[in-house]
């Protein structure tokens, strides 16, 4: 399988902690997108909205992180415990998928983006949602071993790429005890040293 990524992106990082779960071996392209080649007509084909990640599986083009996540535990998993099939447990893992997506990854690319890549200053009423979203997934986790219940699944891995850049922006994750001790024990899923020296990679950007 193709993928195309950068090692600093957050939703890069999750594809290939599920990768790395799932034992799948991805042959990895580095796509530079301050020279533009996510905008060539080749990858246009590929990705008509030339985003990443971006995987190409026997010919067939899937992007979107979360819908990565699942499609590969689906085709490849050699059982469901990171996407389980219980209609239950499975809107659970879709949830955080989503709160990943549209609040607390979010939340981080609303604050710290145009500071990083518009020279913009600091906002703080949208850190102030990067509190909330915090809040919020440390009541996720009281009493939770995992973001969505007593397993690992792509959810933690969404999650988990998520709040690492969190890290390396400087964000005092210590302040939500749940998210905190999550976190830590997160760092012994397989792929976390990758994950990480991704995360360093685009701490470059605060320096």
């Amino acid at each position: 399988m193709d993928f195309y990524y950068l090692p600093g992106s957050a939703p890069c990082r999750s594809v290939l902690l599920t990768a790395k779960s799932l034992g799948i071996e991805l042959n990895k392209k580095l796509l530079n997108l301050q020279t533009g080649e996510h905008l060539t007509p080749e990858f246009l084909k590929i990705n008509p909205q030339h985003t990443i990640p971006t995987l190409v599986d026997d010919g067939f083009s899937l992007w979107e992180s979360r819908a990565i996540l699942v499609y590969l535990v689906e085709k490849y998993g050699k059982d469901d415990s990171l996407y389980p099939k219980c209609p239950n447990k499975q809107a659970v893992v879709n949830q955080r998928l989503y709160f990943d997506m549209g609040t607390l990854y979010k939340s981080f690319s609303d604050y710290y983006y145009p500071q990083v890549f518009a020279k913009a200053p600091a906002d703080p009423e949208m850190y102030k949602k990067i509190e909330i979203a915090f809040e919020f997934l440390n009541t996720f986790l009281d009493g939770s071993k995992y973001v969505a219940g007593d397993q690992v699944t792509v959810a933690d891995h969404a999650i988990l790429a998520s709040i690492s850049t969190f890290d390396v922006a400087g964000f005092d994750i210590s302040k939500y005890a749940n998210v905190a001790r999550w976190y830590e024990s997160a760092k012994k899923l397989p792929g976390w040293e990758e994950n990480w020296a991704g995360a360093l990679e685009f701490k470059k950007f605060f320096n």
